[in-house]
């Protein structure tokens, strides 16, 4: 666990950047800052049969990139733990089974945290994360992917707020009620008047919105209306590959503008190769809950061949890494973070999970950022924004 140290010890002790510095001295710095991740996907996990969270897990056998072992040897200090629901059908019924998921969801997560009370912590706010570091414990906050749970009812934000909810996008994979969907048609050219709505009241409670899922005129949308600085949580830039899901450089610059952060992802950096192969394994792989150890081995196996013959992302660590620095370059160090969509579809060979998340700091280091730059990027932007948030609401 990670013993907190000022940034002005370590300066003064002699840890700032070398011109070639070894993996250990990166991994020792990278342990005293505070690491978070935007974006853990992890939750999907949390009721498989036989999985447990504070639990070994052999690659081979199994698929997941984060859990409190790989935590500690990637140094990840935590993040946000995703609330993820499907888009299903803009109808009552629809809304219902999504509100049903959603809470349950929550309350797993909940319960799988209240396990282990000694090791991480439930957080709300940035000095608990701040505290929970301090005292050598992992942090938890809890995040909203996909605001189609709400239904047409805005008072279910202050429910899931009152839940620990501090980040909630409002859309997903495809058009919702609220907004656009990067990855869809057009429907609203943007927010719907109630999404409208939803950026005034994520304001009011101190949710930071993130943008990241939205169209490119929804985002512009959030960003003219939102009165705190926003997040994507999980996005990737479009200098790297021209997708819809990614953002473009003048986009990066007016978020920074405005206060917020672009949090690195490793997906779409190039085309997503999901064949019929892929695509059916991606949808076991979102319903082990129901499937025996024995049958999450099997489809882990299957997964792991797949990966050899037909990755899913033609990427490698160094294209990833060109992609971090054009970021920061477009960004500012004060404006960039990580959500690297760990057990949503991110990773690649090379970077598979969070155990390499020291290499990252030191390829930084080598770029020539100082420690008070890897500071915020690691964790301080992403603290300082919940900040903001939560300074402005009127809750």
């Amino acid at each position: 666990m990670k013993r907190l140290i000022p940034l002005t010890a370590l300066l003064l002790a002699g840890c700032a950047t070398t011109p070639h510095p070894t993996l250990q001295r990166a991994k020792s710095l990278h342990d005293r800052l505070i690491v978070l991740d935007t974006h853990l996907d992890t939750p999907l996990h949390f009721q498989r049969p036989g999985w447990d969270f504070a639990g070994h897990h052999d690659p081979a056998s199994d698929l997941v990139q984060v859990d409190m072992e790989r935590m500690e040897a990637g140094d990840l200090d935590g993040g946000f733990f995703a609330i993820y629901t499907d888009q299903g059908p803009l109808t009552p019924q629809g809304y219902t089974d999504a509100l049903a998921f959603a809470r349950g969801r929550s309350d797993l997560i909940d319960r799988t945290l209240a396990r282990y009370p000694d090791r991480i912590v439930a957080v709300t706010t940035a000095a608990q994360a701040r505290a929970a570091a301090a005292a050598g414990k992992l942090i938890a906050f809890k995040s909203m992917e996909n605001s189609y749970p709400l239904g047409e009812d805005l008072s279910r934000m202050r429910e899931f707020y009152d839940r620990g909810v501090r980040l909630m996008g409002p859309v997903h994979g495809k058009n919702n009620e609220f907004a656009d969907s990067a990855t869809d048609t057009p429907k609203w050219h943007g927010l719907s008047p109630l999404g409208r709505e939803w950026v005034q009241e994520a304001n009011r409670l101190g949710i930071v919105i993130d943008a990241s899922h939205a169209s490119d005129e929804a985002f512009d949308q959030m960003l003219a209306l939102s009165t705190a600085p926003i997040l994507l949580s999980h996005s990737s830039a479009r200098w790297a590959s021209d997708q819809p899901r990614n953002l473009d450089d003048g986009r990066i610059r007016a978020l920074a503008a405005k206060g917020g952060a672009i949090c690195v992802s490793t997906i779409y950096l190039s085309e997503m190769h999901m064949g019929p192969e892929r695509e059916k394994l991606f949808t076991d792989y979102e319903h082990m809950d129901t499937m025996t150890p024995e049958q999450q081995a099997d489809l882990a196996r299957k997964w792991r061949a797949l990966d050899k013959t037909e990755p899913m992302w033609s990427v490698d660590f160094d294209r990833y890494m060109e992609q971090v620095l054009h970021v920061i370059e477009v960004a500012g160090v004060d404006h960039t973070c990580f959500g690297g969509d760990w057990d949503g579809g991110g990773g690649f060979p090379g970077f598979e999970d969070i155990t390499m998340l020291p290499v990252v700091t030191q390829r930084l280091l080598e770029a020539g950022y100082d420690e008070t730059d890897l500071a915020k990027m690691w964790g301080g932007n992403i603290l300082r924004i919940v900040e903001e948030a939560q300074a402005k609401a009127a809750h």
